[in-house]
């Protein structure tokens, strides 16, 4: 009962009742949730210490930003569900359109320094990459994590220059790479027709909403994608929406670091990912994960993550 109370003392306040609505369509920076509310980040960071306590939402620091989400769903589904009952009837309020309209703008800010990137710093980007551990040896690492699986109908999301498509294109059925640039597109076209590999379809679109059928992927690549996103969880649940049964999904990307400069001078939004992490947003989505592979030697440590689609008949196994 004290908990409950706790509960509902949290949520007795408009300003939170905002942030909870803010959180369920993404993970915010405190900063961010302030410039949301259009209230200082002391008076917000009040109103999340508050939530956190009461176990509606939860702090996860990365260097010296500090990103918040929702906490258990077990606890929260019940919350939100009454909040959409209560909602339906009442109708949204003033305050619910102009959040909504500043989260966009935060997302769109986060999209354009992003895109600004990735257009500025195209024609070298398979440098940069090298940079870390040594590419030859991670895409050795990947032939062998996809070894002996039929590559069937291959999708490679962030598809960059398109080096994954030139490692695999030519073993799959159909080869799609997706990616938000333009540039990065138009490079990848070059690059993979001078490989003999101008079946590719290579397609622009966003990792959160991808311009592909449910199903229609017995492979699908996330190559050093994921500390892009600011909503990973949803990058891997549509990643795995494209899987038919007994498809694989790999995420290649960098373990846990503190290396701060990689956020401000490169626009990484994640500074690496935990195997915990990752398992957890495999099993939202469905898959079954199999144990992760590291690879050590440079400043940073790269891991492989592959994660299945049970066979049809065994998809509420997972669920349970």
């Amino acid at each position: 009962m004290t908990k409950i109370l706790e509960i509902f003392a949290a949520l007795a306040d408009p300003t939170r009742l905002r942030i909870l609505s803010l959180l369920r369509a993404m993970e915010l920076s405190v900063g961010e949730l302030a410039q949301a509310l259009g209230q200082s980040q002391p008076r917000v960071s009040r109103h999340v210490k508050i939530l956190a306590d009461a176990g509606i939402a939860e702090r996860r620091r990365e260097g010296s930003w500090v990103f918040l989400g929702l906490a258990d769903r077990s606890r929260i589904d019940p919350l939100l569900a009454a909040i959409d009952a209560w909602t339906a009837q009442d109708g949204e309020d003033h305050w619910t359109v102009a959040d909504t309209a500043r989260l966009a703008a935060i997302r769109a800010d986060r999209a354009a320094a992003a895109e600004e990137y990735f257009n500025a710093n195209a024609a070298k980007w398979d440098a940069m990459r090298s940079l870390h551990v040594a590419e030859s040896e991670v895409e050795g690492a990947i032939q062998d994590a996809l070894s002996g699986l039929r590559i069937g109908r291959l999708v490679d999301i962030g598809t960059g220059t398109g080096r994954m498509i030139e490692l695999f294109g030519a073993k799959a059925e159909t080869a799609i790479g997706v990616d938000r640039s333009p540039e990065m597109l138009r490079l990848a076209r070059a690059k993979l027709a001078s490989a003999g590999l101008d079946q590719a379809d290579l397609r622009q679109g966003d990792i959160y909403t991808l311009p592909l059928a449910s199903e229609s992927a017995d492979v699908v690549i996330l190559h050093q994608v994921l500390h892009y996103a600011q909503q990973p969880g949803a990058a891997i649940a549509e990643a795995a929406r494209l899987l038919a049964p007994r498809g694989r999904l790999l995420v290649v990307d960098f373990g846990p670091h503190e290396k701060e400069e990689l956020r401000s001078q490169h626009a990484h939004a994640r500074l690496g990912f935990t195997d915990e992490q990752i398992a957890g947003w495999f099993a939202a989505a469905g898959l079954r994960s199999d144990p992760a592979r590291q690879l050590e030697g440079g400043e940073l440590t790269v891991k492989l993550w592959l994660g299945h689609r049970p066979a049809k008949a065994n998809l509420k196994e997972v669920a349970a």
